[in-house]
C-alpha cells in the first residue's frame, strides 16, 4: 500500500494513504449515482462530503512542492456539468 498525491482544484495538494480509498469510493459512488438521477443538491452534499474527508484524511504538501497528481478533484463550488467533463467510468476515484 502506498500513497497517493491528490489536488483539489484552487485549494492544492495532499498526500492520502490508498487504505483510504475503499471510504472514498462509497461517496464517490453516491456522487456517480446522484449525477445519473441529476440530484444537484444530493451532488453537491456527497461533493462537499468527499472533500472534507480528503481533507481530513489526507495530509497537506507545501504550495511549491510539484509533485505530480494521481488524482484532480473538483473545487467545492463546481457544478454538476463541470464534474461531468472530469469523470472518468469509473468515476473520480479510480478502483
Amino acid at each position: 500500500m502506498g500513497d497517493m498525491i491528490v489536488r483539489i482544484m484552487g485549494e492544492g495538494q495532499v498526500k492520502l494513504s490508498d487504505s483510504h480509498l475503499p471510504e472514498l469510493n462509497k461517496l464517490d459512488d453516491e456522487l456517480l449515482a446522484e449525477m445519473e438521477n441529476g440530484d444537484g443538491p444530493g451532488f453537491r452534499a456527497t461533493l462537499h462530503a468527499l472533500l472534507e474527508k480528503v481533507r481530513e484524511l489526507g495530509e497537506p504538501l507545501p504550495d511549491d512542492s510539484l509533485e505530480p497528481s494521481e488524482l484532480i478533484l473538483p473545487p467545492p463550488g463546481a457544478t454538476l456539468g463541470e464534474v461531468q467533463e472530469l469523470l472518468g467510468d469509473d468515476g473520480l476515484i479510480p478502483g
